[in-house]
């Protein structure tokens, strides 16, 4: 049955994330929806530190959710490190997931946990526009992302579709503008000849050397683009007042039901929530820490100040039907 909402692109990497791991049974076996890149030092620091073996997947958080359901009781995921909520709840709804306990939960603010204790916020990232300062100003932009369809933006805003942070945020706007509308933007971002990439950092690159002048991703990955290139003309705008557009998501980590390796999971999130790893998050990855007493960026504006959606992260798992409404748009 849940063959039938998989996109075409999924196929080809949940094949990737098989063929990606050779280890053994006896590893903690973690399914990675976040990049390698961001999160591989810290998954290796934990390993040492604790003498336990890991057996990372990597793979688009979506893909992954849908094999661990696919994959069912036999799957061999212990652990599952999502990009954003949304997957998560999905899982979640298919009782594939755990409870975690209360300490763990007692972590972080309630609202960066499941409601059945089923996930953890680890990190928040903003949803923001990123555009070229040399070839857009900045007072030109739209107050809300739905005004990206108008012909001023006709082929000029990049999305990355098969991205499970643009799945939250569209799974969002139909929650907050409607099924309809929400339809109708994605065929009209289609329409208007939006170019499409693979991730974030695809699109923040492309924008950076001007192939682009603008595109949507979360705000820590230009961030990350300045501190290694800090001449880019590629700058984050937010957009104000709530809008849908500004989403304001978490990374989540989950212990997959039916794990022989409670023990080990348990110590593994309990140490993605330590200090030393909260503060990994602040400092090379530019996002924002969740846990009391760890502070994000100093270049980051305030997690309090940010102008977000009031949307309940609880509320994202509907992820086969935005998987299935962003393909029937064209973008994919």
């Amino acid at each position: 049955m849940i063959r039938r909402f998989l996109p075409a692109f999924a196929a080809v990497a949940i094949i990737s994330s098989l063929s990606a791991c050779d280890g053994g049974r006896d590893a903690l076996t973690i399914y990675s929806g976040r990049d390698e890149a961001l999160i591989g030092p810290l998954l290796e620091q934990f390993a040492e530190d604790n003498d336990i073996a890991i057996d990372v997947r990597y793979g688009e958080t979506a893909d992954l959710a849908l094999l661990i359901a696919e994959e069912g009781d036999d799957t061999p995921a212990d652990v599952f490190l999502s990009q954003s909520p949304g997957a998560v709840g999905f899982l979640a709804n298919e009782g594939l997931l755990g409870e975690l306990s209360t300490e763990e939960l007692s972590a972080v603010d309630a609202r960066f946990e499941s409601d059945d204790g089923r996930w953890i916020g680890l990190s928040a990232r903003q949803r923001v526009l990123v555009y070229n300062e040399e070839l857009v100003d900045e007072a030109d932009l739209p107050d809300s992302v739905l005004d990206l369809t108008g012909e001023t933006y006709a082929g000029d805003v990049a999305l990355a579709p098969t991205n499970g942070s643009f799945q939250d945020f569209v799974t969002a706007m139909r929650q907050t503008e409607g099924e309809d509308v929400t339809a109708r933007w994605l065929g009209d971002m289609q329409a208007n000849g939006s170019p499409t990439y693979a991730d974030n950092s695809s699109i923040v690159d492309a924008v950076a050397r001007g192939e682009v002048p603008m595109g949507l991703v979360n705000h820590y990955y230009n961030y990350r683009k300045l501190e290694e290139d800090p001449g880019a003309p590629s700058r984050n705008y937010a957009f104000p007042d709530g809008d849908v557009g500004s989403l304001l998501i978490a990374s989540t980590a989950s212990i997959v039901a039916g794990t022989d390796k409670q023990d080990d999971a348990t110590a593994f999130i309990d140490y993605l929530l330590s200090d030393d790893a909260q503060q990994f998050y602040s400092d090379e990855t530019f996002e924002y820490p969740l846990t009391e007493g760890v502070e994000p960026s100093a270049e980051l504006p305030p997690l309090d100040s940010l102008e977000t959606p009031d949307i309940d992260l609880n509320d994202l798992g509907n992820l086969q039907e935005t998987a299935s409404l962003i393909e029937k748009s064209g973008l994919l």
